[in-house]
């Protein structure tokens, strides 16, 4: 099936919906990068639900049924796999919604896309009561706030909130990445704060994701060498989640601009643990047992990537780091990268993988791949024989 450009605009700014039964989806589309202009051929996509439980909620009167359930706290997972796979499977965990894997900020190509066109095979991944896994086994409360603007300063796009519903270009950092020179930038500025879920900030919902992403991660669904790419909070529940598993399937953890870590118990050089399965421990420091805290040793690689703007007096940044130290002082690999370093990724945001530069990120993203050997092919199955 061969879908024509004026065509794929659309499927690329909608999002490429669910063709099951296809047996081949061919999306044609302009892109820069490793594999610019290289055509997105699919053997299938869909989605599946895991982890989780059925739950027997008790009547408000009455006697209970034992024959009725409610299926809740399930994670939620959709997948493309292209025609020629790679053995590096990518799931991309987000904190805010699965959009932001999907786009450039400008609507231009996001992440999703760009793996895809590098053969990636990837997984966008919504975990327990977030996104299209909202089913809850317990009552939740949804209190609306005010956070349009609030994300100005928490996504670093500038240094104080605007003054107004939507930032000027004089309020955004200079330089930003962000498209402020655009004459949609309005546009820009609300599909961005506007796309995003109730993200369950507590040390209790961290538990509960990562109990159904460690079953994703052990069935095999995702693939047997996973790299999870994660932004804000995804990168302390994609470290947790390693330390829960009982398979070797997980590869590696790439996590931009990761708002919590975690750390070996009873290590001298761990800072003081966050215990609490409230909301005063969504960002830890979590602490895990050694022989838990070790299974992030035994990944091929792991990067603390922060953009543009991060101070290393700042509390998150000397975490990284101190995590870092303590993964490779067990035999690990993992360093800590700060894009405002390299040239071209000025004014990088919280959510780099969206700014104007993704192009360039997804290249260094790339290299990182083949230098720990996790950019290979996945060798075709033999045909069995026929028979006469």
């Amino acid at each position: 099936m061969t879908i024509n450009k004026k065509r794929s605009v659309q499927f690329r700014r909608e999002g490429l919906r669910s063709y099951g039964p296809l047996a081949a989806l061919l999306l044609v589309a302009s892109s820069g990068g490793a594999m610019a202009g290289k055509d997105i051929v699919l053997q299938k996509s869909g989605g599946f639900i895991i982890g989780g439980k059925h739950f027997n909620v008790p009547p408000a009167s009455g006697p209970i049924n034992p024959n009725r359930t409610l299926s809740c706290d399930h994670g939620y997972v959709e997948y493309f796999i292209p025609k020629k796979p790679r053995k590096t499977s990518i799931v991309l965990w987000h904190s805010s919604s699965a959009q932001v894997w999907q786009n450039r900020f400008d609507g231009g190509e996001g992440y999703k896309d760009k793996m895809l066109r590098n053969d990636y095979p990837t997984y966008i991944w919504d975990g327990p009561r977030v996104g299209r896994a909202n089913w809850s086994c317990e009552t939740i409360t949804y209190t609306p706030s005010n956070r349009d603007q609030g994300n100005f300063t928490a996504w670093k796009f500038g240094p104080a909130q605007p003054v107004g519903q939507v930032p000027t270009k004089a309020e955004f950092y200079n330089p930003t990445q962000f498209p402020v020179d655009s004459p949609n930038m309005e546009q820009y500025w609300w599909d961005a704060t506007g796309a995003r879920y109730d993200e369950f900030d507590n040390a209790y919902n961290i538990e509960l994701e990562t109990d159904a992403a460690a079953v994703a991660a052990d069935s095999g669904r995702l693939g047997n060498q996973i790299v999870y790419l994660t932004n804000s909070a995804g990168g302390l529940r994609a470290a947790k989640t390693t330390a829960k598993t009982t398979k070797n399937n997980i590869a590696g953890i790439i996590t931009y601009e990761s708002i919590g870590y975690l750390f070996p118990i009873g290590d001298p050089e761990s800072p003081t643990l966050c215990t609490a399965l409230t909301p005063a421990c969504a960002f830890g420091p979590l602490g895990v047992p050694l022989e838990d805290f070790k299974k992030l040793a035994k990944l091929k690689k792991i990067q603390f990537v922060w953009g543009d703007n991060r101070p290393e007096t700042e509390q998150q940044v000397i975490l990284s780091r101190l995590s870092a130290k303590l993964i490779n002082k067990y035999g690990g690999n993992a360093e800590v990268v700060k894009l405002g370093d390299l040239a071209g990724f000025k004014g990088a945001t919280h959510i780099p993988f969206m700014d104007m530069s993704n192009d360039k990120l997804a290249e260094l993203l790339f290299q990182v791949f083949k230098k720990n050997k996790l950019d290979e092919y996945a060798k075709k199955e033999k045909a069995a024989p026929s028979r006469r």
